[in-house]
């Protein structure tokens, strides 16, 4: 009892120093280095250190040994393949092929003059361009350039098309998801069967609801604000001029890795394991070769490399730190019990396994909600899931996979998300009114979500 006070104590400050807009990189750390502590002194008998580990001799400096561990455990794992999949990421936005497949795929939403029908299809492809494209702003910047104008022209109000926008990146989907990864690595899964028997079911459901929620809630927004349909000619749109022109083939540049995954995987070639960070620099190498032909300037094209590099680099400071961080935190939270305590109050309230997922998606969702980031929300409990799971009877990915999806669902509830705040500025209103419009389409998917979820996996 003594632990999970401190425990839930500690969440509190964690959860009130997040909203206050307090680094949570650091919050997440000096919590978890201070539950590492408090279990020393409080429970002297528990052991702190990382798994498998080697006590330095001193109790002080295994705490902080803990951290050392964890950086090397995530940057040779989940880590690695996180930085090269938002390396994969940049190069493609930087040589243009992300620009042409996104225009590839709504090309052909533009051919219909049924606005809201356009609009609700329009998050079923975005949704799919995000299986290619992980960052969910990156994507909502792309189709705010190059799908938000026919939208509008269309006839359906600025806010409805932002709105829509907002929340076509909430699944997570695909190898090329950091939450996505990280939950097929907890749960002992290959990326590629995780995705393919575990996020494609639910994501169909999902999909299916949240687009026709969004059809009736923008209609029904539009109609209350007093909005008048009128449709104009799009085929006078003005063209994007941030977009690059690049060969047609390019859009099926960043379907590569992906591609490769599943080919060479236990779905279908079982005989040959494709790593997912070898996908990666398998498919910016041939990139590098299409920008060779194209360009045909050997200097210009190998410096473009770096694009890469950097985008990996980026991508260690902002995700695979945040994930040492949130580790080291849930670390603390289990050394001093209050992990166990939870998971014993369940068992004696006869509880089971459901209650116990929909209390880890209640606490990723909130989480999200508050922080606006989902992948700071899952981080923070996917670690403490295995044990949970075990001790209950069921396999991990049971719970991995609806906390997962919650994260992202919830983080388009979010008026802080900064997603939300860039459509919000193109819609010309405020985050609080696109997340009225998103709140029923995206609070329906996450109910089917976990509903499927329960039933299903």
């Amino acid at each position: 009892m003594t632990g999970f006070v401190i425990g839930l104590a500690v969440t509190a400050v964690v959860a009130w120093l997040i909203i206050k807009k307090y680094q949570p990189h650091a919050v997440l750390l000096l919590a978890g280095l201070f539950l590492l502590a408090a279990t020393v002194v409080v429970f002297p008998e528990t052991s702190i250190l990382f798994p498998k580990a080697k006590s330095t001799g001193w109790v002080g400096f295994d705490i902080f040994d803990y951290v050392r561990g964890s950086m090397l455990a995530q940057v040779a794992g989940i880590g690695m393949i996180i930085m090269a999949a938002g390396g994969f990421a940049k190069y493609m936005d930087h040589i243009g092929a992300t620009d042409a497949m996104v225009g590839v795929c709504i090309g052909p939403l533009k051919l219909l003059k049924a606005p809201y029908v356009v609009l609700a299809l329009g998050y079923a492809v975005g949704q799919v361009l995000n299986i290619f494209i992980p960052s969910a702003a990156g994507l909502a910047m792309l189709l705010l350039v190059t799908f938000y104008p026919t939208l509008v022209r269309l006839g359906v109000s600025r806010a409805a098309a932002a709105a829509m926008i907002g929340t076509t990146a909430v699944l997570d989907l695909g190898p090329a998801s950091g939450t996505a990864n990280l939950a097929a690595k907890t749960a002992g899964l290959d990326p590629a069967i995780y995705f393919a028997h575990y996020q494609i079911p639910v994501g169909v459901v999902t999909v299916i609801v949240i687009s026709v929620l969004t059809y009736l809630t923008a209609r029904h927004f539009d109609r209350r604000d007093g909005h008048v349909v009128r449709m104009e000619d799009i085929s006078e749109a003005p063209a994007a001029a941030a977009l690059k022109e690049v060969p047609a083939l390019y859009a099926l540049l960043p379907m590569v890795p992906l591609t490769l995954i599943l080919v060479f995987s236990k779905l279908l070639v079982s005989g040959i394991k494709m790593d997912v960070v070898t996908a990666m620099l398998i498919g910016m190498l041939l990139g590098l070769l299409c920008e060779t032909v194209r360009i045909r300037d050997a200097r210009t094209v190998l410096k473009g490399m770096m694009v890469f590099f950097e985008g990996m680099g980026r991508m260690f400071g902002r995700i695979v730190t945040l994930i040492i961080c949130a580790e080291t935190f849930a670390a603390g939270l289990k050394t001093i019990g209050a992990v166990d305590f939870m998971i014993a109050a369940v068992h004696e309230g006869g509880l089971g396994v459901t209650v116990m997922t929909l209390l880890m998606c209640a606490m990723v969702s909130a989480t999200a909600i508050i922080t606006g980031s989902g992948v700071a929300a899952f981080f923070s409990f996917a670690s403490l899931t295995p044990t949970i799971a075990a001790k209950l009877g069921v396999h991990a990915v049971a719970m991995l996979l609806p906390m997962q999806l919650a994260a992202g669902l919830a983080r388009s509830m979010s008026p802080v998300a900064g997603v939300i705040i860039a459509v919000s500025d193109a819609g010309q209103c405020t985050p609080f009114e696109i997340v009225r419009r998103t709140v029923i389409p995206v609070g329906g998917g996450l109910v089917a979500m976990i509903l499927y979820s329960v039933i299903f996996v």
